[in-house]
């Protein structure tokens, strides 16, 4: 369950959080045509500070362009918005979640004239895969289902929609035993996990997907950044799903998940079953700034 907080802010006011509705007939709830965003914000040794807030507004801004959607707002009225939520609701680490919908209005499948609305939420939010999945590592499934091709649905734009066909794989992962899901693309190769970008550590190579089916990570881009700052090779290659199963080290980054690693992969164990060096020193590298103990990226945080 989510832990509710106080207030969600819609359209320019905040409302209580029960009473944070929308129509039934809302444009977005029928036809899953909506932009959104995760973002985390954490409790530092100077206080609260959100993680990468522009890089999120400018992706925000992006999938509504991709989806020919006119945003309401300028980038810093929303990023301003998504730092009042925050304060307003007097919360010290938290997940946030700005979501760009069409409103009510026309139904079918053309939304016409309907208004382009905005609602963000905030609330206290833990480790997505477990509090033990940091350390100890998932247990992840190939997944029956395909990543989605660039041609059919534009993978640039974080759309709710095609989160229909991370829900199928999520469930199947989940209902055969396993913590997540891995899914290939069109063309066989590794594509990403349900919500998150997959890294594979291979003879000294730092491995991840490139741009082509997948979603452009903003923790996907920190951890290439911190990687190559530790003199950690670092290439965006496809690869295949064997390449998983040999790899030294397997683990998964992204707003929820953070940096997870990955022990298992279908029943066969990855490396030496546990978090390895590399993951670990990431990892670290990661949480260090993102809670304000190393100074190096200070521009990724915005001060609550």
């Amino acid at each position: 369950m989510v832990t509710a907080s106080e207030k969600i802010w819609m359209d320019g006011q905040f409302v209580n959080w029960n009473e944070a509705n929308v129509h039934v007939l809302t444009h977005s709830l029928h036809y899953g045509l909506a932009a959104f965003e995760g973002i985390r914000c954490y409790k530092g040794a100077k206080g609260s500070a959100i993680f990468r807030l522009k890089e999120h507004v400018d992706r925000l801004f992006e999938s509504a362009h991709i989806m020919a959607m006119k945003v309401p707002y300028s980038k810093k009225e929303v990023a301003d918005a998504i730092i009042e939520t925050v304060r307003m609701n007097r919360l010290e680490s938290c997940y946030i979640r700005p979501l760009l919908y069409i409103g009510y209005g026309e139904m079918g499948l053309y939304p016409g004239n309907n208004p382009i609305k905005l609602s963000i939420a905030a609330w206290p939010w833990g480790t997505y895969l477990g509090e033990d999945a940091l350390v100890q590592g998932i247990r992840a499934k190939l997944s029956s289902f395909t990543r989605h091709h660039v041609n059919v649905s534009m993978t640039r734009a974080k759309v709710s929609g095609y989160y229909v066909n991370s829900i199928l794989a999520k469930c199947e992962a989940k209902n055969s035993g396993y913590d997540e899901a891995i899914l290939l693309d069109p063309e066989g190769y590794v594509a990403e996990g349900t919500g998150e970008n997959v890294f594979i550590m291979s003879k000294g190579v730092l491995k991840t997907t490139p741009l082509t089916s997948i979603l452009e990570g903003i923790t996907r881009d920190a951890i290439m950044t911190l990687a190559r700052e530790r003199k950690i090779p670092v290439v965006e290659e496809r690869f295949t799903r064997d390449a998983m199963y040999v790899a030294d080290e397997v683990f998964l980054t992204g707003t929820a998940a953070e940096v997870t690693p990955v022990r298992e992969i279908d029943d066969r164990t990855v490396g030496e079953g546990k978090r390895g060096p590399v993951t670990t020193l990431l990892q670290q590298a990661f949480f260090d700034i993102v809670k304000g103990e190393d100074p190096t990226h200070l521009n990724w945080l915005a001060p609550v």
